[in-house]
């Protein structure tokens, strides 16, 4: 045997390898070798494909660092609908859910499987011959969104099915992608230290890093996978659910091991009381327990109603609760000069996490919870990371407590402070403002708006507190040998901020606009600003009334962008930005006969395949309009994960709801 043929077999050994370990690791959570031994298989996989590049293959564990970013996410429709469940909020609506199965199959008792009902992503995985074939998203249950390449970045999906447990043809897998609750933690830890704003619970990190356009992002994230469920098979028949959570990992495909075989209403009621009880000491966070029949013949006989499945059922917890004592309100100064009112509370533990602040939002929020100094007040996170407090307990007073008021003068630079007529919020006028000069740097520098990598928290302290950046077009006055001389900077990462900052030096008007942090104009708000000035030159002398007739900009923002223009510091920012070398790039105007022209949208809840901001562009580039609120004018809301009240309003009014896929099919066919 030649030296070709020993690497072709050595390469093929490796990735069997590897896999299996993948699997005991991941999977079965009973590691064989240590770190340095599964690295040292991994890095002679890699020497020989770079000798070999010809047989690297799609399924080999070196492929998961993740490809190049796609433009969009294809849609994807399911063989078989992934059906959503309805919801139990008590143990009496429990019984009331095995009361009807029993009534309704003629069967008593029955059996059901329960599991906790973990807080992610759900997805469907469809292997051919083995292959991971195509990854997608639950989306609207009938179709969803291709995000193949990025479920491939996780080292808890098998690129290839152990033979071990058999090859079937075809086989759909149902699961959840998650994050567990420490790795959740400390991805928001990095981000904080990076000025970038935390996700606010696991299931958003989830969501959020499984619809990156780039899988190399996806790749960063610690995301796992739990399978609970199947679609279409071919070759392979599942009886039960028992045997479908002890098959999967024959497989290499992971499950929760965490389930219980219930006989009977009283059996899951136990089951619902023990995940309540050790909620806060799982690893990963749950809003309930999923209870389903075992039988899968039994839940053909039930079938199902709307949809969702009449023999499962997502018994939900009640949120989660504490007392904690109100030890101080202290305020902070954001980039438009607004002062937060946040608690500072003695540290208590709420869903296995420490708790020991909360923003207050405005002075008038303290006022209507009559909060003061030294309460004990009630604390719940109710899945959230940022908690609220609820209420006071004004019975466990002892006279000691005080009220809050809002300082008269900023906290951070000492100018004095006002509250606008028709406003909820106190803010400091001062441009200069070392804390507003702070936020606004973040926010400049932020991945929406010039997308600076290498600009955070702990930085922008130093350039600021040094008085490096004073103007934001300081920034771009930055060279290596100041930036090498901050703390925890040397020559090579001062050289990489400051070609990130270069290549910076370009911007979309529209980008550039949501950049500056103009109040009332976000990212869609300078989309359509940008499009009807087409240039900076042009909005800068264009009157409020005419801001008014752009579909959408109302009164109040309309007056929010010409004062900000309109203001002497906020020309000087610009003329610096301008004097630093900051090229603004004029801005396309849509045509206002596209195949959409005189459509009015609004977007709510999360979209899966693509940013509110990507969707607002699409939608504008055909000649629609996007609106924030719904009323009799608007034609279609866009309904994306977990939306509001929006769809409600707009039921009631009779406006058409589409799903994102619905909307893509749209502009597709409209483009």
């Amino acid at each position: 045997m030649d030296a070709r043929s020993d690497d072709r077999h050595e390469i093929d050994a490796l990735r069997r390898e590897i896999a299996r370990h993948d699997v005991r690791y991941y999977v079965l959570n009973r590691p064989t070798v240590s770190d340095g031994e599964y690295d040292a298989l991994f890095t002679r996989l890699l020497e020989l494909e770079r000798l070999h590049p010809e047989w690297v293959t799609a399924d080999s564990p070196t492929q998961r660092v993740g490809t190049s970013p796609a433009k969009e996410f294809a849609p994807v429709r399911h063989r078989h609908p992934m059906l959503s469940l309805a919801n139990a909020y008590s143990e009496d609506e429990l019984r009331d859910f095995d009361r009807r199965m029993r009534d309704l199959l003629d069967q008593d008792p029955i059996v059901y499987v329960a599991e906790p009902k973990l807080d992610g992503l759900s997805v469907e995985l469809v292997y051919e011959r083995g292959a991971l074939a195509r990854a997608s998203t639950r989306g609207d249950g009938a179709t969803g969104e291709d995000v193949t390449a990025n479920l491939r970045t996780l080292r808890t999906v098998p690129l290839r099915l152990d033979p071990a447990g058999g090859t079937p043809p075809l086989l759909e897998v149902r699961g959840e992608v998650f994050i567990e609750t420490a790795a959740f933690l400390a991805v928001n830890e990095r981000r904080a230290d990076d000025g970038l704003p935390p996700f606010a619970n696991p299931r958003n990190l989830a969501a959020g890093s499984l619809r990156q356009l780039d899988p190399r992002v996806t790749a960063e994230r610690p995301l796992r996978l739990a399978c609970y469920d199947v679609g279409a098979t071919d070759g392979i028949l599942f009886e039960s659910q028992q045997e479908l959570l002890t098959t999967l990992p024959r497989f290499g495909l992971p499950v929760n091991p965490l389930y219980a075989v219930c006989s009977g209403a009283e059996d899951a009621v136990h089951f619902y009381r023990r995940m309540q009880s050790e909620r806060s000491s799982l690893p990963y966070e749950t809003d309930g327990v999923v209870v389903k029949i075992d039988r899968f013949e039994l839940r053909r006989s039930a079938g199902t109603v709307s949809r969702s499945p009449r023999w499962a059922i997502a018994a939900k917890f009640p949120a989660e609760r504490a007392v904690a004592r109100l030890l101080d309100i202290r305020v902070s100064v954001g980039r438009t000069g607004v002062l937060t009112p946040v608690a500072t509370l003695e540290p208590v533990r709420v869903r296995g996490v420490e708790i020991s602040s909360a923003t207050l939002h405005n002075e008038d929020e303290i006022v209507s919870k009559d909060l003061r100094i030294g309460d004990c007040v009630i604390v719940q996170r109710a899945g959230d990371v940022i908690p609220q407090i609820t209420a006071p307990l004004p019975e466990m007073r002892d006279g000691t407590e005080r009220s809050f008021s809002m300082p008269r003068e900023c906290p951070a630079c000492g100018s004095p402070v006002v509250r606008l007529e028709g406003e909820a919020a106190t803010r400091c006028l001062n441009t200069t403002c070392p804390a507003r000069i702070k936020q606004s740097l973040l926010h400049f520098a932020s991945k929406g708006a010039l997308d600076i990598e290498g600009i955070g928290g702990k930085l922008v302290d130093q350039l600021v507190d040094r008085r490096l950046v004073v103007r934001l077009g300081d920034v771009f006055r930055l060279d290596v040998d100041t930036v090498a001389q901050l703390d925890r900077m040397g020559p090579k990462s001062a050289a990489s901020l400051v070609r990130a900052i270069d290549g910076a030096r370009s911007i979309p008007l529209a980008r550039f606009l949501y950049a500056l942090g103009i109040p009332e104009v976000g990212a869609s708000t300078a989309l359509l600003l940008a499009q009807h000035a087409g240039t900076l030159e042009r909005l800068v002398d264009v009157g409020r009334q005419e801001l008014e007739t752009i579909p959408t900009i109302g009164p109040r923002t309309a007056e929010a962008v010409t004062d900000y223009f309109a203001n002497e510091e906020n020309r000087k920012t610009l003329a610096d930005l301008r004097a630093a070398g900051l090229r603004i790039v004029a801005e396309g105007v849509p045509t206002a006969t596209g195949p959409l022209a005189g459509k009015r949208f609004v977007f709510t809840g999360t979209l899966l395949g693509m940013t509110r901001d990507d969707a607002t562009r699409r939608a504008t580039s055909l000649g629609a309009s996007v609106s924030a609120s719904v009323s009799r004018k608007t034609d279609y809301v866009v309904a994306g994960a977990d939306p509001g009240s929006k769809v409600d309003h707009a039921r009631q009014l009779g406006v058409p709801v589409l799903s994102e896929a619905e909307f893509v099919d749209l502009v597709e066919r409209g483009s």
